[in-house]
């Protein structure tokens, strides 16, 4: 299987990487890319377009990221936040007022993005066509009680975090909702391959590969591989109707078609980003500083928001993940669940494959996309290899950003 794309000198450990995941962890079709202070290092693609193999992948194909959205997604508030048009302690309530019902007064705009609103799920999960409506989800967690007391402890929303964004940019800014805003004040401005919402023209020019569900390698002759099982108390959590854990990836039954148009062109904040893997390393360069020679003034976050967005907000065991999470401000942290590049990374997977983040004190920020989703949640192996492949390059060029804790 040819690699394609350059690597700066270096960075061979990641091309390495990323061909070794064709080679022993069965992936059919990805791109890697990475940026160092604001320059691009790597970037590579290989494999098909299509996880069935029918066409090449090429320069600029992009995918859907599932929920490394989520990312691309928090920057929205912040910037809010950082413009002073957003207050981050406020109730939820103050700007959408149907959201108060249930108890849900004391629910912050910062438990939104932290994972402790106390809703996840959905007492009546959405249809496809209700999960596409704009109005519907938002309608639907308005209407829900929440599971926990607000703020006092922390659940992945894997589905609702979606509508609780989208509705709440669109109160604050007249109803523009996240898609339009990601393209309006980010995508455009940066010249990024990145959307939450595919345009029609877009779709029309075939830039989104078809996605799909790839088996786990099979393991080498003395069992070696990745460590692909989850424990026994998060596969009886998955199995279990009634769990947080079940009912909150069910908030949407059944779960739509992520090849079909009609679900990329949707803009659903948690989950159905579509990006190349350039565009996802760019959009988390350009949160820790210039890109490319691009001035000062699309900039994403100043010092102070970048530090408010991988402040810890959330520890410790996830009520609905059944593993140990961190969480900044729409951002996951590195840790067990998540090993990023160092303690100080921030970013966010995408179920069963992509990945995203920042490090600013390595200066790297860091892509990955691919059309064939594994079983894993918040740690794929491809991207791990990759992951660890970016540390031994900045080792090679003189940035020891040493063994992170986990």
């Amino acid at each position: 299987m040819d690699v394609h794309g350059t690597v700066a000198e270096g960075f061979e450990p990641v091309r390495d990487a990323f061909a070794g995941n064709f080679a022993a962890l069965g992936d059919r079709g990805a791109a890697v890319a990475v940026y160092r202070d604001g320059r691009k290092v790597v970037d590579l693609w290989g494999g098909s377009r299509d996880v069935d193999g029918t066409e090449p992948w090429r320069r600029g194909t992009a995918q859907v990221v599932r929920s490394a959205t989520k990312g691309v997604a928090a920057a929205v508030p912040l910037l809010l936040h950082q413009r002073g048009e957003l207050d981050l302690d406020a109730p939820v309530g103050e700007y959408w007022p149907e959201f108060k019902a249930h108890g849900k007064e004391r629910v912050l705009v910062r438990h939104v993005l932290n994972h402790r609103a106390g809703l996840p799920v959905l007492d009546r999960p959405l249809t496809p066509e209700d999960a596409l409506d704009p109005l519907r989800g938002p309608r639907a967690v308005a209407a829900q009680a929440p599971v926990w007391e607000p703020g006092t402890d922390h659940g992945y929303h894997a589905l609702t975090y979606g509508w609780l964004l989208d509705e709440l940019v669109r109160r604050v800014t007249g109803g523009r909702g996240a898609g339009e805003w990601i393209a309006d004040e980010i995508a455009r401005p940066l010249d990024l391959d990145l959307w939450v919402g595919l345009p029609a023209a877009e779709e029309a020019a075939g830039r989104a590969g078809r996605v799909g569900r790839l088996e786990d390698p099979a393991p080498g002759p003395s069992g070696s591989g990745p460590r692909l099982r989850p424990k026994r108390a998060v596969t009886e959590a998955y199995a279990d109707p009634g769990s947080l854990t079940r009912r909150a990836f069910a908030a949407i039954t059944p779960f739509p078609d992520q090849n079909d148009p009609a679900y990329r062109a949707a803009a659903l904040p948690a989950t159905n980003g579509v990006a190349t893997a350039d565009g996802l390393a760019r959009f988390y360069a350009a949160l820790i500083g210039d890109v490319d020679g691009v001035t000062r003034r699309v900039r994403l976050f100043d010092p102070a928001t970048m530090e408010r967005a991988r402040a810890e907000e959330s520890a410790g065991p996830d009520r609905v993940l059944v593993v140990g999470t961190r969480f900044g401000l729409g951002y996951m942290l590195h840790g067990s669940a998540s090993p990023l590049l160092s303690p100080g990374s921030f970013g966010h997977p995408g179920r069963g494959g992509a990945l995203g983040f920042a490090d600013p004190e390595a200066g790297v920020a860091f892509g990955y996309v691919t059309n064939g989703f594994r079983k894993t949640v918040t740690a794929d192996p491809r991207a791990q290899a990759l992951v660890r492949a970016v540390r031994e390059s900045l080792r090679r060029t003189g940035s020891d950003v040493g063994t992170p804790q986990t």
